[in-house]
């Protein structure tokens, strides 16, 4: 279980139009603070009650107190909360040592949802603690299934205003437009594993609502062009299957207040012809840039039928040896 605990802090100066502003209109500023450090911050005027890790804890600590000097001097929105804590140093804190014995689980509606396996347990943890995350590996080890799981947790508790599930049409070639039928009917087959994630947290019917809403987006890669996603949590699902560009592009477009999580196999690419994969491309690219986790799943990941594990390690060991 997870070793939590809770302290009590009390901000001084007492100052009502400070307290307000360090908060944020309906605690808005608390709970971009909660998501990012995964705590639960309470408060009754200038006395704050925080609970979790004592790691967390005593980052959000750092954090409020820093922040309630910011409102000396200006009032914080927040674009200003997301670039303190993306400049305060708090990645080095939520990277530290990870307890093993931290048990996670995400809540959605339909259920719990709980890792199986020290990679999921990491991979889950890892994007409770960064903005964008990659999950890399072969199919069946839950990658998309917990990317999707953690979206709606998020949707639920109020910490996204929106979900953006896209994939790169490749077999289509991202050229839509010969293909019979309405966009919806064209678009549909290449996010289909999306919806499916979906209805099996929230229901088919509630999906439904939620996409005629626009809270919802599920659409191919294309459609990321040109747009600024903030409050969001966004998913790029078969990202093997993008080019460099189309992967620069997407990770681009990560806005204020926005977490995005990038899955896919590296050794199921289908692009045309001699092009590079956009997720191997960004793989060396990044590997160095604070604030994004990197997260590899192998066979012995693998939750669906036994058989897919040893086939996932029968093709491993043919291409090892040819």
């Amino acid at each position: 279980m997870l070793n939590t605990q809770s302290i009590q802090m009390i901000i001084d100066p007492v100052d009502n139009s400070r307290l307000v502003n360090l908060c944020g209109q309906f605690d808005e500023h608390l709970k971009q603070i909660e998501r990012r450090l995964a705590v639960k911050i309470s408060n009754r005027g200038n006395q704050f009650k925080i609970e979790g890790l004592e790691k967390d804890i005593n980052a959000t600590q750092v954090v409020i107190e820093s922040l309630y000097k910011e409102t000396e001097s200006g009032i914080l929105d927040n674009q200003k909360v997301h670039l303190f804590l993306q400049d305060a140093g708090i990645e080095e804190i939520l990277n530290s040592h990870i307890d093993s014995t931290d048990e996670i689980a995400i809540i959605t509606s339909r259920g719990q949802v709980k890792p199986r396996g020290e990679n999921q347990r990491l991979y889950l943890s890892r994007i409770l603690s960064h903005d964008i995350n990659f999950g890399i590996g072969p199919a069946g080890t839950g990658k998309t299934y917990l990317a999707v799981a953690c979206a709606v947790q998020a949707l639920q508790e109020n910490k996204v205003r929106r979900l953006v599930l896209t994939r790169p049409a490749v077999e289509a070639g991202e050229n839509l437009g010969f293909l019979p039928g309405s966009l919806s009917q064209k678009i549909d087959p290449y996010l289909r594993p999306l919806y499916d994630a979906l209805y099996d947290m929230l229901g088919y019917e509630k999906v439904n609502k939620l996409i005629e809403r626009n809270v919802i987006e599920v659409a191919p890669l294309a459609f990321m062009r040109g747009r600024s996603l903030n409050e969001s949590f966004i998913i790029l699902d078969e990202a093997q299957n993008t080019t460099a560009a189309q992967m620069k592009m997407f990770l681009t477009r990560i806005g204020f207040g926005s977490t995005a999580i990038v899955t896919g196999d590296i050794t199921q690419i289908d692009l045309p012809g001699k092009q590079i994969s956009g997720m191997e491309h960004s793989l060396k690219v990044l590997k160095k840039v604070k604030g994004i986790s990197f997260t590899w799943f192998n066979s012995k990941d693998v939750v669906r039928h036994p058989l897919v594990q040893r086939i996932v390690n029968a093709y491993d060991k043919f291409d090892k040896n040819h």
